[in-house]
């Protein structure tokens, strides 16, 4: 994706809020705001910033993983599933 087609100012944003808006929502590609020739902000559809934020969550979640099982709290697999069998049964 090239993004110097995707760099608009702040006055073209105010003047056309709307269809800039339309313009994101349909490409689905992130718009560059920019202001006195600085790009400042970036918008983006909400399908978008959804799905970044879930990437997001998955990356973090992924981390902590990685971070436990550098300080040793982790149970092998069948440990693991014996627990959860156990708890399983204890709840029925």
């Amino acid at each position: 994706m090239k993004y110097s087609k995707q760099i608009k100012s702040i006055s073209y944003l105010k003047a056309h809020t709307s269809e800039l808006i339309d313009e994101v929502t349909e490409t689905r590609s992130p718009m560059i705001i920019t202001k006195n020739g600085e790009a400042k902000a970036v918008v983006i559809d909400v399908r978008s910033y959804e799905k970044s934020q879930e990437t997001m969550a998955l990356l973090k979640i992924l981390a902590l993983s990685d971070q436990q099982i550098k300080e040793g709290k982790y149970k092998p697999v069948d440990e693991a599933f014996a627990s959860i069998r156990k708890r399983v049964k204890k709840s029925k």
